[in-house]
């Protein structure tokens, strides 16, 4: 069904650099980077999908079920994204807030065209219908400027970014998440709010390079869906299926960074030692357990490390690594399902979480907070978090990121507060130039 190559690359960042540029000439467009991250559940340095033979959209009306039908009957690689209100599939829940950008709740695609980067090499696969194009394409991305300045001309810089909710009302928002907390009604949620731009036009690809050259995240991702895009630099995992074993990673705790050195160390320092930070982190474990043990194997749920500190260009955070062991008859699909939406970006009690996020929150989240990644022909899969991102229609001329944290009986709003713009700051940078 593909026709598959092997190809050594003298310079790696030149050649990502140029078949990033080629592909934006394609409607389907999915990039996965990790940007050399050094970790360890890892199977590829970059992937490049592009080109839809076969795709399948839906809103979340039983959308898990669509995409398991799909996923079986096409038996190849397929790439995608799931958005946060999937939760309305899983759960009697619903999402009536505002949408400014338009996402499809559920978006997958087999790509005519394959790229698997490794070390210093490039597979390719590409499908029997198009195997005849290989090589005059790889000549066409080598002979690609690495900056196509005629493609990629600047977008304006005026770009005027907004609040959809301001500092006062945060705070009364935050207090009333404080008020559920202190009720028993939740232990914790994650609670978002949505800086956005009207009437802007962006270059989706340069934008992303610069938020992807400011962070250098594990789990950076382009994505391109018609007029809708994806500019991703995110730092988390949410779930990666590897033959019989299930990991998800979730992060909870963020501190900032210094460029003092002994600054930095102390940052970090006192983020591990955080009893707030740490309480937050250890509740959406114990959640992550909860949702793992649905397929796992009686027995098989293990924290491979708790509360571990992650150091990345932007921030420093908190991750911790669950893992679990499933049968062989476990559909991919019911594995995600039945942890979707991701801990991490919902609190615990999970659906009471929801519940008061959707209350809470002024936008419908849509992909911010959903998840983009791929399902291997073996029916192994790999997907990040959408956090640290900027969304954008370009039809629409919007321009969209949010921010988020989580909120425990210990959060001061004005903390809250100020990490929020922390997790902001390589966004509202790459938009408004400064």
């Amino acid at each position: 069904m593909r026709i598959k190559q092997k190809h050594s690359i003298n310079n790696i960042e030149q050649f990502k650099a140029q078949i990033l540029n080629w592909s934006q000439q394609f409607h389907d467009v999915i990039w996965l980077d990790s940007n050399h991250y050094n970790q360890t559940h890892s199977n590829f340095d970059a992937v490049l999908a592009v080109d839809a033979f076969t795709c399948m959209q839906t809103d979340y009306h039983q959308g898990f079920e669509k995409l398991k039908d799909y996923q079986n009957t096409i038996n190849d690689w397929v790439f995608g994204h799931l958005t946060y209100d999937l939760k309305n599939d899983v759960e009697e829940l619903s999402s009536n807030n505002f949408d400014g950008l338009g996402f499809p709740d559920l978006y997958f695609f087999q790509p005519k065209k394959l790229f698997l980067f490794k070390d210093n090499q490039v597979e390719i696969q590409y499908l029997n219908c198009v195997d005849d194009e290989l090589e005059s394409d790889l000549i066409t991305i080598k002979n690609e400027e690495e900056h196509h300045h005629e493609r990629s001309r600047k977008a304006s810089n005026e770009i005027k970014i907004k609040l959809r909710i301001h500092k006062d009302e945060y705070f009364k928002k935050i207090n009333k998440m404080l008020a559920h907390i202190h009720r028993g009604d939740i232990y914790e949620a994650n609670f978002c709010q949505e800086f956005y731009a009207e009437n802007t036009s962006i270059n989706p690809l340069e934008t992303y390079n610069k938020l992807n050259a400011i962070s250098n995240p594990p789990f950076a991702a382009f994505l391109k869906c018609q007029d809708n895009y994806l500019l991703s630099a995110s730092p988390e995992r949410y779930l990666k299926k590897k033959g019989n074993t299930i990991i998800s990673q979730p992060i909870k705790g963020t501190a900032k960074r210094s460029l003092n050195a002994k600054e930095d160390k102390l940052l970090k320092t006192s983020l591990l030692n955080d009893d707030k930070e740490r309480s937050e982190n250890i509740m959406i474990v114990d959640l992550v357990r909860n949702d793992l043990s649905k397929t796992a194997i009686k027995g098989s749920v293990k924290v491979e490390e708790l509360c571990k500190i992650y150091t990345f260009d932007q921030v420093h955070q908190m991750i911790s690594t669950i893992t679990s062991k499933i049968e062989d008859n476990i559909n991919p699909i019911d594995v995600i399902k039945s942890t979707f939406p991701m801990g991490s970006m919902t609190g615990a009690p999970k659906i009471s979480a929801m519940k008061i996020i959707e209350d809470l929150e002024e936008t419908k989240r849509g992909l911010y907070s959903g998840a983009v990644g791929y399902f291997s022909p073996q029916g192994d899969f790999d997907f990040n978090v959408v956090i640290r991102s900027i969304l954008y229609n370009a039809t629409k001329k919007y321009v969209s990121y949010s921010v988020g944290g989580a909120i425990t009986a210990k959060s001061n709003p004005l903390k809250e507060y100020e990490e929020c713009l922390v997790k902001a700051k390589a966004m509202r940078t790459v938009l408004e130039g400064e």
